[in-house]
This record gives structure tokens, C-alpha cells and sequence, in this order.
């Protein structure tokens, strides 16, 4: 039995990883369990699946659940909970799941352990990547990415030789806005950005689709995984959302992977590597789907996939900075304080506005993941 610890059990990743693993109970045992605010849903993943530690980072949510938690399974509460049950839980496969850059520090210490890391929290790559696979090798800890996107190239390269590739081919559904000109971005409001054709997810990853923004951030996600710079990493338009990303090699052949948008594919694929389980999850039918469409993104519409290639090839800290402008200027448009159009304008300024610095540790990335939360806060 495998020990999984889920980190942001309550998003999307989450629900569907406890569901893989309720799929193969003589497979995968549930040791940890964390939150941001969803206590109620957590009371019931903990009554199902039985952790002996749960984390809620929200205190004021904690408070709620004081005396509802049974014996067995102890309850922290923080960022400092999230570090503690990291580095102190006993787990053999960490599930970084929590969306934003709240995922590195615990990720970091999942790392140091040697642990397996199904990474779904692109974050973590694109503000420490440099960083994080250093660790890795020193460690003898083993990334497997979550992401749909990512998922399917590792799924190509396996059996390959790296110096043979000569590019990436991510796929991109395009979002809901994919048909629409740049002037519907003006006043296009919550509800029409958080309505996604393909995919059900968090409502920050799915605003992050229809600017691209995701797409942007997985460039640089597969940058640091794959070790390829980032003239060898395309994006293309993909509306089907049924080949998740394709590798084409130095001779021309292409291999690409398929399967219908469900998460629960590339989260299984990482619980279970090198390992294929037999499940019964709904299949792809080819004639039912008829026929794939491709082309290339519109860069002057959407400007978020713009500054994030920018930004990954200004190198430094740059991809830091546009991931915490990014997350403060997505949060503003959540709350209607911003106009879905200001998103990138928002993340432009910061920046402009916030210096680089080309070598950056650990503590600098939290500095200036601070010093440009701040900022972008002042902005409208």
C-alpha cells in the first residue's frame, strides 16, 4: 500500500485524486490531508478516507471544525501546519494539488525527503525552477507531472532519447473566449470567463485558460521539467482538448497522447508509474469525436501568453513576478474589482515597475513574490 499525501484536497486535483484512489483501495492508503477554507468537504474526505493528519491554512475555518475532527487524525492549522505535516507526515507519494504559489514551500520540503511529487501546482516550477530541480537531483526526488500537458509529454518521452527531440507541442484548448474578438474582452464578465468549454477546474486555473495565462505558465513549467529551452516548446490551438500535448522528434515523427478531458487520467498515470492499472474510467471514442482541429494562438489577443513567454526568456525572477501579478490580478477580476481586459495590463505594469534579479534564492523568491503582491494590490 502506497501512502498519498494530498495537498489542496477540496480543488479539483484533489477530489479527483481521492477518487483515483477510491478506484484502488488495495493500491493507495490516504495519510494526509490539506485545505484552504472547504471544512465541511474535509470533515467528509476525513470520515471516507481516514488521515491521521489534516491541515486547514485558513485559521478562521479551522475554528469552525474544533471538536469535529475524530480521534486519530490530528488537525493543524497555517502556513506552518502546511510545513509541519510536509516534513513530518509519513507518505510515499506527495500530491501537490493546491493551486498558486502557497504550493512551493511545502512542495520544497517534499522534495528534501526524497519523495515521489505529482505535481499538478505549476507554480512551483515557474517561480523555483531552478531551484526545484536542483533539489530533486540532490535528493533523488522524482517529479511526475499532473497537468494534462505535461502528463502526455513525459508519457511520449518515455523510452526516448532527449537529445532527439526537436520540440514540444503544447496543446491549448483556448478557453471560452476562443472565438470571441479582443474588443468582447472589455466587458466580458465572470460568469462567461468561468464557463469553459472542455474542463471543469478551479475557478482561478479556469480564468487563467481564458486569458492563456495557463498556457503560458506551462511553457515555463515544461521548460524545467524537460530541460528544453523555450524556442524548443510550442503552443498550439487544440479546441478538442483530446491530444493532451506532442513531442516531434529530429527525424519528423510526431507522437502525441490522447484521451478525453479527465483528470483522473494523468493523476492515476502519476500514482501508478511505471505501472498501467486497469480502470473503468469512460474510454475515447475516435469516430464519436469525428475529427481534431489545430492552429496557432493570437498573441495580440491574448496578451498573458505574450508576457509569460517574455518573462521565461528574460529569465531571473521575471517568471515570479508575473506569476504573483498574475495571481493578485485574477483574484481582483474573481471579485469584480477589475475588468477581465485589466488582467494583463495589471501584470504588465508589475513587470515594468518590479526590478529583476537574475540569481535569485529562496528567500529572494518569496521577497519579491511579496514586494510584487503589494504592488499590483495598489493598482485598479
Amino acid at each position: 500500500m502506497k501512502k498519498v499525501f494530498i495537498l489542496g484536497s477540496t480543488g479539483s486535483i484533489g477530489v479527483n485524486c481521492l477518487n483515483v484512489i477510491s478506484s484502488f483501495k488495495d493500491e493507495f492508503e490516504v495519510s494526509g490531508l490539506t485545505v484552504n477554507s472547504n471544512t465541511e468537504l474535509l470533515l467528509e474526505q476525513i470520515k471516507k478516507f481516514k488521515p491521521k493528519l489534516v491541515v486547514v491554512r485558513d485559521e478562521n475555518s479551522a475554528k469552525k471544525i474544533y471538536g469535529r475532527i475524530p480521534n486519530g487524525c490530528e488537525l493543524l492549522v497555517g502556513e506552518e501546519g502546511l510545513i509541519k505535516v510536509s516534513i513530518d507526515a509519513e507518505y510515499d507519494i506527495f500530491m501537490g494539488a493546491m493551486v498558486g504559489f502557497a504550493g512551493l514551500a511545502p512542495t520544497i520540503e517534499a522534495v528534501k525527503r526524497g519523495k515521489r511529487i505529482a505535481l499538478a501546482n505549476k507554480e512551483t516550477l515557474v517561480v523555483a525552477g531552478e531551484l526545484v530541480t536542483n533539489l530533486c537531483r540532490e535528493n533523488a526526488s522524482e517529479i511526475i507531472p499532473v497537468d494534462s500537458e505535461h502528463s502526455a509529454i513525459y508519457q511520449c518521452l518515455i523510452g526516448e532519447n532527449l537529445n532527439e527531440v526537436e520540440k514540444l507541442i503544447l496543446t491549448a484548448s483556448g478557453g471560452p473566449f476562443l472565438n470571441k474578438e479582443k474588443s468582447f474582452f472589455e466587458n466580458a464578465t465572470l460568469d462567461e470567463a468561468l464557463n469553459h468549454p472542455n474542463w471543469k477546474m478551479g475557478s482561478k486555473i479556469t480564468i487563467d485558460s481564458a486569458t492563456m495565462m495557463n498556457k503560458g505558465l506551462e511553457v515555463i513549467e515544461a521548460h524545467w521539467l524537460f530541460g528544453l529551452q523555450v524556442d524548443k516548446i510550442e503552443v498550439v490551438i487544440h479546441p478538442q482538448s483530446i491530444i493532451h500535448s506532442m513531442v516531434q522528434f529530429v527525424d519528423g515523427s510526431i507522437k502525441a497522447q490522447l484521451g478525453l478531458p479527465d483528470m483522473k487520467l494523468p493523476i492515476q498515470y502519476a500514482l501508478t508509474f511505471p505501472e498501467r492499472l486497469q480502470n473503468n474510467f469512460e474510454r475515447t471514442s475516435l469516430p464519436e469525436i469525428g475529427s481534431l482541429t489545430f492552429f496557432e494562438p493570437d498573441l495580440t489577443k491574448f496578451e498573458c501568453l505574450k508576457l509569460a513567454l517574455e518573462a521565461i526568456n528574460e529569465g531571473g525572477i521575471a517568471p515570479c513576478i508575473l506569476n504573483a501579478a498574475n495571481e493578485v490580478a485574477v483574484g481582483k477580476f474573481l471579485k469584480k474589482e477589475i475588468k477581465f481586459s485589466h488582467i494583463p495590463l495589471l501584470i504588465n505594469k508589475a513587470l515594468d515597475k518590479v526590478e529583476n534579479c537574475f540569481t535569485p534564492d529562496l528567500e529572494t523568491i518569496f521577497e519579491y513574490d511579496k514586494k510584487t503582491r503589494e504592488y499590483v494590490i495598489t493598482l485598479t
